[in-house]
C-alpha cells in the first residue's frame, strides 16, 4: 500500500504546485468553493424544492414532523422510535415553514452545519493545515451527497467535525456538540468513547455529557415517553443481515450464483434490501455481540496507548477512527450514509498531521466514491444479482476492512512498538520526504500545529 500511497503523493505534488497550493489555501478560495458546491447541491434539488417534494429518506422524516405538529403523536415519546430521540429537533425543526418547504429547510440546515464545520477545521481561516482537511470534507461531501443530503448522517457528521477539533480548547462546547450528536444518530458514541478514554479533557467531556444526557431523559420523562427513551436500541436487534453490509458480502456472492436457499429480498417493515442463507441467522444473532467485544479490545489498546503516546490528540483521532470503523465494518445492518460516520474523523485527522492521515484520506475518497456508485447508481443491478455490481460492493468492503487494519495496526504501533516515534507506522524520516511539499505544507503553521484534541 504504501507505494500506491507514495505514488498518489507524487502525482498530486506534481499537480499541486506552489502557486496553486498557495491558491487552494486561500480563504476566497475556499469559500468560492464552499458556496458554488451548495449551489450546486441546491441547483440539483430545485425540481424537488419547487414542487414540494422529498427525496431519500426526508419522506418518512416528513410524515414523523407532520404526525408531531399536525396530530400530536410524537416519535420516541408516544410511540417507540428507531432513532434516539434527539432526532426528533431536526426532523421537526425542517418542517417549520410547512411540508412544501420541508426539503429546503433541510438543505440549509445541512449546508449551515457544514459552513460552521469547515470554519472550525480551518480556524475561521486562520490555520493553514485546515485548508487541506477542508477540501478533503468538501470533496467527499460531494461523493457522499445522495445520501449526505437527504439523511440525519449529513446533519450529525459536522456536529463530530467540530467537537472532535474543539476538545483541546473548549471541552465543554466539545462535549455537548458531541453528546447532541449521538442523541441524533448513536455513532458519535464510539467517537466520545475515544475521547474519554485518551483526552486530557475527559473529565469535561464526561460531566457535560453526563448533564445533557439527564436532562435529555428528564425531558422524555416529564413528556411521559421515558419508556421508550432506549428504544432505538431494541429495535436494531432483531434485524437481519443488510445487503450493503461488509459481513453479508459471502451470501451475496451465494444468491447470486443460485446458491439454494440464499436469496436478496425486501424487508417492507422497514423498506429495506436483506439477505437470508445458510448460517445468515447465526451470523446477525453473533454481529452485535462480536461488535462490542471489538470495541473493547479497542478500549483497552487505546489505554496501553496512552503510556506510550507522546500525542494524545493522534491518539483520540485514531482511537475514534478504529471505534467507528468497528461500528461500520462488524455491524449486521449497513448503508450508505454509514462512511459519513468514517469522513469527519479523517477530516479532523488530516487537519491534525496529513502524512499519518494520507492513507485513510485516500482510502476514504475511494471508499465514498464506490459507495455512490453502488447507491444510488448500480443498486438495482445489485439487487438482481449482477456480478460486477456485486463485485464493487465487495471491493468498497474490503477497503472498509483495511481501513480498520490500518487504525488498530497504527494504535498497537502505539502501545507496543520500541519507539514511539513510529506511531502510526510512519517513520521520521518519511514525514519529512514527501515530494514537493515544506513542514508547514505537511504539518501546518507551527502556530497552530496540535492544537487539535490535545
Amino acid at each position: 500500500m504504501s507505494y500506491f500511497v507514495e505514488l498518489v503523493d507524487h502525482r498530486l505534488a506534481r499537480l499541486l504546485t506552489p502557486a496553486r497550493r498557495d491558491w487552494l489555501r486561500s480563504p476566497r478560495t475556499l469559500l468560492l468553493g464552499f458556496f458554488g458546491l451548495h449551489l450546486l447541491f441546491l441547483f440539483a434539488l430545485l425540481p424537488t424544492i419547487l414542487t414540494g417534494r422529498v427525496l431519500g429518506d426526508l419522506p418518512l422524516y416528513r410524515v414523523w414532523a407532520e404526525q408531531a405538529l399536525a396530530n400530536g403523536v410524537w416519535q420516541g415519546i408516544d410511540v417507540e422510535w428507531v432513532y434516539p430521540i434527539g432526532a426528533i429537533v431536526p426532523i421537526v425543526l425542517a418542517d417549520a415553514a410547512g411540508p412544501l418547504l420541508y426539503q429546503l429547510l433541510w438543505f440549509v440546515m445541512t449546508g449551515a452545519l457544514n459552513a460552521a464545520a469547515i470554519g472550525i477545521l480551518t480556524d475561521w481561516g486562520r490555520d493553514r493545515a485546515g485548508y487541506r482537511a477542508a477540501w478533503f470534507w468538501l470533496a467527499f461531501s460531494l461523493l457522499l451527497s445522495p445520501v449526505g443530503l437527504l439523511r440525519l448522517e449529513g446533519l450529525s457528521a459536522p456536529l463530530v467535525i467540530m467537537g472532535l477539533v474543539l476538545v483541546a480548547r473548549r471541552p465543554v462546547l466539545a462535549a455537548a456538540l458531541l453528546t447532541a450528536a449521538t442523541w441524533i444518530k448513536v455513532w458519535p458514541a464510539a467517537v466520545l468513547l475515544a475521547v474519554v478514554a485518551a483526552s486530557r479533557r475527559r473529565v469535561s467531556v464526561v460531566v457535560t455529557g453526563g448533564v445533557i444526557t439527564a436532562g435529555i431523559a428528564g425531558a422524555v420523562w416529564a413528556a411521559g415517553g421515558l419508556r421508550f427513551l432506549t428504544g432505538f436500541v431494541t429495535m436494531q436487534s432483531d434485524r437481519a443481515l443488510q445487503l450493503e453490509a461488509p459481513v453479508t458480502t459471502p451470501w451475496v456472492w451465494l444468491a447470486a450464483m443460485g446458491q439454494h436457499g440464499t436469496t436478496i429480498y425486501q424487508n417492507h417493515a422497514i423498506a429495506t434490501r436483506e439477505v437470508s442463507g445458510p448460517g445468515a441467522g447465526f451470523v446477525a444473532a453473533a454481529m452485535t455481540p462480536l461488535m462490542f467485544l471489538v470495541i473493547a479490545g479497542i478500549f483497552v489498546l487505546l489505554l496501553l496507548a496512552l503510556r506510550r503516546s507522546r500525542d494524545n490528540a493522534q491518539l483520540v483521532l485514531l482511537g475514534a477512527l478504529a471505534l467507528v470503523t468497528t461500528f461500520v465494518v462488524l455491524n449486521k445492518v449497513g448503508s450508505p450514509q454509514y462512511m459519513l460516520w468514517i469522513a469527519p474523523v479523517v477530516a479532523v485527522g488530516v487537519a491534525h498531521d496529513w502524512v499519518v492521515w494520507r492513507v485513510p484520506a485516500y482510502l476514504t475518497i475511494v471508499i465514498g466514491g464506490l459507495t455512490t456508485l453502488i447507491f444510488p447508481i448500480f443498486y438495482l443491478p445489485l439487487v438482481h444479482g449482477d456480478a460486477g455490481a456485486i463485485l464493487l460492493l465487495t471491493v468498497r468492503n474490503a477497503l472498509l476492512v483495511v481501513l480498520l487494519g490500518w487504525s488498530v495496526l497504527a494504535l498497537w504501533r502505539t502501545a507496543f512498538a520500541s519507539s514511539p516515534a513510529s506511531v502510526s507506522g510512519v517513520s521520521a524520516p518519511e514525514r519529512v520526504a514527501w515530494p514537493h511539499a515544506d513542514a508547514t505544507s505537511l504539518r501546518g503553521d507551527p502556530a497552530t500545529r496540535g492544537r487539535i484534541g490535545r
